[in-house]
Formats: C-alpha cells, structure tokens, sequence
C-alpha cells in the first residue's frame, strides 16, 4: 500500500480503548444514524454499510437496545433531518486531512471543526484541495498475534485483497471497496479473527511529518475524531514509531 499511514493503526487501538472507557457508544449511535440515511434502509442484509457499523458495535459489545434505539431513530421516529458533510484541510507538516461528519446543522459544525484545525496548528482549505490525495478502499484489521501472517495473505488475496501491511501487532488488509464483504468472509472462515472491516479513505501517498509537527499532527487527528459530529477522520502523515507508540498510550 503506497500510501501506509500510522493513523488507521492508532485509531484502530483508540477506538479499543474508548470502548473499554465506555466513550464509543455515542459515537456509534451517531454512526448507525449515517449508515441508515445513506443506505437508504434499516435492514443490514440491504445495506452494506450498515452491516458493517452493526459489526463495530457488537464488536465493542453495544447493548441490543441502544443499537435498535439508534436504528429507530435514524429511520425517521424522530423526524431530525441529517447530512453528511465532508472537510478538506492541512495539518502541522503540511499532512493533509479528510474528516467525515453527520451534523443537523452545518452551521455549527463547520466553525467547530474549523477552530480544531487552528488550535492544534492546521487549517481548514477548501473542497477538493486534498480530496484527490485518498481513494475509497476496503481496510480489514486483524491482530498478528492470533493469527498466521501467511495464511492471512493466503486467504485475503485468494479473494480479491490488494495488498497487507503489518504496524506493530496488527495486520491491515487492503481490498476494492466492492470485494470487502468477500475478503473478511473468506478469513473467517478459515477462522481467522477479524477485528474490524470498514471502507476508509486510504492515502495514495503519505507526508512524512517530524518532531513536534508529528505529535501536533496527530493531536489533530484525535480532536477531530472525538468530536461529536464527526465519523471519520483520514489522514496521510506519516510519523515516527516512538511518537505514534508513545501518544497511543497516552
């Protein structure tokens, strides 16, 4: 993968770890609620996207009611109107960012992310100015410890997988938006425990960010990501192992 970034490794484990703080609740309601308005349907098994947020939730082990509430909610008992929005703008170093956000009101949403990108060193551009630097893939997360790296890569590019990159102790498989459900089925059944699955902006190249830049860039990442409107945040720094190991378990 070109453009391998540490940030989907870091989120990967944050998102563990706000689970066990009981932090990620919310922030999967709000996920459900995208999944449903843009899938068109709250039924998984017709809408692809939803599956795989329903699959995050489990994951972190969101009680049946909350999700079914979520559900509901998103498909229309509350009668909120809802967009997804994206924001394009540049990090210390000059890493360039992509956030996702589901808001009811662009009007508050757009300052807030606009002034996390000035607090911590970035700056909010325009629509487009970083858009072209992703492109939409399917990212699959499995951990190295609990399974053969060989026959991880057996399996995922018996199915289409395009490429596999190891960080620390995860392995991150890459795939076609289209061959991701394919890719994650065939490792589990071979009993291959998947830790996640979702369609990701991936870098095509990375911006190799030092120093106080690197531990600035990545705050950025994580202000963004914690706030309450956004879905995800994509990034292309690409930051020293100490600082990624050392704000990671922070």
């Amino acid at each position: 993968m070109a453009g391998h970034s540490h940030w989907a490794g870091i989120k990967h484990k944050k998102a563990a770890n706000d689970a066990k703080k009981g932090k990620a609740f919310s922030k999967m309601a709000l996920l459900i609620h995208g999944a449903v308005r843009e899938g068109g349907s709250p039924d998984p098994d017709m809408n692809p996207r939803l599956r795989l947020i329903l699959d995050k939730a489990k994951a972190i082990n969101m009680p049946k009611d909350k999700v079914q509430r979520a559900i509901d909610k998103a498909a229309g008992a509350s009668g909120e109107a809802f967009e997804q929005v994206v924001y394009e703008g540049y990090g210390p170093g000059g890493a360039a960012f992509l956030v996702q956000a589901l808001t009811d009101n662009r009007n508050r949403t757009f300052p807030e992310v606009r002034r996390i990108f000035e607090q911590h060193g970035g700056s909010l551009g325009q629509p487009g100015c970083v858009g072209y630097l992703f492109d939409r893939k399917g990212l699959i997360t499995v951990s190295a410890a609990a399974a053969d790296e060989d026959a991880v890569l057996e399996a995922a590019l018996d199915r289409g997988a395009e490429d596999m990159t190891t960080e620390d102790d995860l392995l991150q498989i890459v795939t076609p938006p289209d061959r991701l459900f394919d890719v994650r089925d065939a490792l589990q059944a071979r009993e291959i425990p998947v830790e996640g699955a979702e369609l990701a902006m991936l870098p095509s190249t990375t911006m190799p960010v030092q120093g106080a830049d690197a531990e600035r860039a990545l705050r950025l990442a994580e202000a963004l990501d914690e706030h309450e409107d956004v879905e995800n945040v994509f990034t292309n720094f690409d930051i020293p192992e100490e600082v990624a190991a050392r704000l990671a378990g922070a």
